[in-house]
């Protein structure tokens, strides 16, 4: 399974593409971060993360989008621009038909350090040993998308079984009763 992770940002937006399925040794194909001037007006910002992702997208050609769900901050305007940019970032992939999954910050954390309060120089370290790295991604934007593509081929498996499930039940339930 190839996973193209984003860390939603203006500034910022973090992109990594991981390789591997769960329960063996997972492969980096490529990590950076999409950057955007911040005296330019949104519009142009909003192109520039999406001619971003199109450029990954197209030369590394995942099979999976895994974005970072966006929760409320006590930043609005901070929170908006995440918000637009993994917005983008979706739209980017539902255009060439590529699944997207949302996991939260602390969804990623504990799948990647084992604690959903972890710190960020503890998912960067942890993102280095999983991938066998010799250094932490930086920006830290960049390692964070890493451990959103870490996450999604550790939990997909799982999440599609479930997915499975609901759709055989609600397939098999009387008509009129969905549960």
């Amino acid at each position: 399974m190839r996973v193209l992770g984003v860390d939603p940002g203006l500034t910022r937006c973090g992109v990594g593409v991981v390789e591997g399925v769960a329960g063996r040794p997972l492969t980096m194909i490529g990590v950076g971060v999409v950057r955007t001037p911040t005296d330019a007006d949104l519009g142009h910002r909003l192109v520039a993360v999406e001619q971003g992702i199109e450029r990954w997208l197209d030369e590394h050609r995942p099979e999976f989008v895994a974005v970072e769900r966006v929760f409320s901050q006590h930043n609005v305007r901070t929170v908006m621009g995440t918000a637009q940019a993994s917005a983008v970032a979706m739209l980017c992939a539902a255009r060439r038909g590529i699944p997207v999954a949302l996991h939260t910050p602390s969804e990623v954390k504990a799948a990647v350090t084992g604690s959903g309060r972890a710190d960020k120089a503890q998912v960067g370290a942890m993102v280095t040993r999983l991938l066998r790295l010799s250094a932490p991604p930086r920006p830290a934007d960049a390692a964070d998308a890493l451990a959103l593509a870490i996450c999604h081929i550790w939990r997909a498996p799982a999440q599609n079984r479930l997915q499975q499930a609901v759709a055989l039940h609600t397939a098999q339930a009387p008509k009129g009763r969905t549960a």
